[in-house]
């Protein structure tokens, strides 16, 4: 994919993402692709990233904006810089806002979405909210666990460690 074409895929994305149009964001993917969502964890072909979408982000966060910028792609792997807004809806936070800033990887086949992943810092997101310290820690907790459970981290780890043991 060329860089024009990955920069007007990544603004659908955010555009359907604003919407909350589960069924247009899902077709941005393969049919097996996965959404790694740092709040909501992976999820798995269209029917469960238009679900997450429609169901779970907009269940919890109205006004929502999802704005990307500075595209860079090389080959079949994209990033992207983003901003996003949103005004809770959960009943214990309702109404406050939150911005998020955060990086995108996009794993691209063809034209489409073969796998996405995003980097942000949750904690102030979760700051934002006024979430108790204790409550953050086990969010916290949870998204280090989910880390150090993946594959692609375990394999890395472990070269890093033998790297650092060998000297080299």
């Amino acid at each position: 994919m060329n860089s024009t074409d990955f920069a007007s895929l990544i603004a659908r994305f955010g555009a359907a993402a604003t919407a909350g149009d589960g069924r247009a964001l899902s077709h941005l993917f393969t049919e097996d692709g996965v959404y790694h969502d740092y709040i909501y964890g992976p999820h798995r072909g269209r029917e469960a990233i238009a679900d997450m979408l429609e169901n779970l982000f907009h269940r919890d966060a109205a006004e929502y904006d999802w704005t990307f910028f500075d595209p860079v792609c090389e080959g079949d792997t994209g990033y992207a810089r983003s901003l996003s807004r949103f005004v809770s809806t959960i009943p214990e936070f309702k109404g406050r806002e939150v911005v998020i800033d955060g990086i995108s990887r996009f794993v691209l086949k063809g034209e489409r979405i073969a796998e996405y992943h995003e980097s942000v810092n949750g904690g102030v997101a979760q700051s934002q909210l006024g979430l108790a310290p204790e409550r953050m820690a086990k969010v916290m907790a949870r998204w280090s666990k989910r880390l150090l459970g993946d594959a692609e981290v375990q394999a890395y780890r472990a070269a890093a460690r033998a790297r650092y043991v060998g000297g080299g």
